[in-house]
């Protein structure tokens, strides 16, 4: 357990992909016709959904090969050019999401968002869904230079909140977001409705391994409150 994640929580900030969102089919879509643009084979839709997270320059990295790390902005182009076309109407936020942000804000706390993916895609989507409102400062691609796992976006979104490490509970479905948890000294709670195994994140510190952004959730920050830390 994260030492730093001790005292109340006043802020939960989440991942957004797999997280609060299922956007493998665009996000599969987008990579392959990045690939293709690049003269490279497609990838399969697992291979792609284990990278998503990770900034777009490591997703090339890992489906195509090292050696095309000087594509990564071309292929950025790429990606950008056919999501803008498909991703926000083609992304799907998790049933219990909407009801978990209800009740996280009815206990008056502040609610963020870190992700590699574009902040303005995120603010597109949540819009389209009237979520977001329920969010007080989202933190996205553009918005950093070091992008997860260095803990930058995830510090800024703590600077944004007006809160101190020991008082926010990061939630994310990934090593990835593990490893940003860890390397800004936050509390983390993983979740499982992305490509991670349970058993992956017991090599991380965290606060809890749970099914999904879901009533459960709701009820493990509630009681965390109430009772202090379980």
């Amino acid at each position: 357990m994260n030492s730093a994640a001790l005292g109340p929580v006043k802020a939960v900030v989440f991942d957004f992909d797999f997280t609060l969102a299922d956007s493998s089919a665009p996000v599969t879509e987008c990579v392959n016709y990045g690939l293709r643009g690049l003269g490279l084979p497609e990838a399969s839709g697992d291979a792609i959904s284990r990278t998503i997270g990770l900034h777009l320059s490591e997703t090339l990295v890992v489906l195509a090969g090292e050696e095309q790390r000087p594509n990564a902005d071309k292929f950025l182009a790429l990606f950008g050019e056919r999501a803008d076309q498909i991703m926000s109407e083609n992304t799907i936020i998790f049933p219990e999401v909407p009801g978990v942000l209800e009740g996280l804000k009815s206990q008056e706390l502040s609610l963020g968002i870190v992700s590699t993916k574009y902040r303005y895609r995120i603010e597109d989507i949540l819009g389209r869904e009237g979520l977001l409102s329920h969010f007080d400062h989202i933190v996205g691609g553009e918005d950093v230079e070091r992008h997860k796992p260095e803990p930058e976006s995830l510090l800024l979104a703590l600077d944004r909140l007006s809160v101190d490490r020991q008082e926010v509970v990061y939630v994310g479905d990934s090593i990835t977001d593990a490893k940003t948890a860890k390397a800004a000294d936050v509390g983390f709670v993983a979740v499982l409705t992305g490509t991670t195994f349970p058993h992956e994140f017991n090599d991380f510190p965290n606060l809890g391994i749970l099914p999904a952004v879901d009533q459960e959730f709701l009820q493990n920050i509630v009681e965390r409150n109430r009772n202090g830390n379980p």
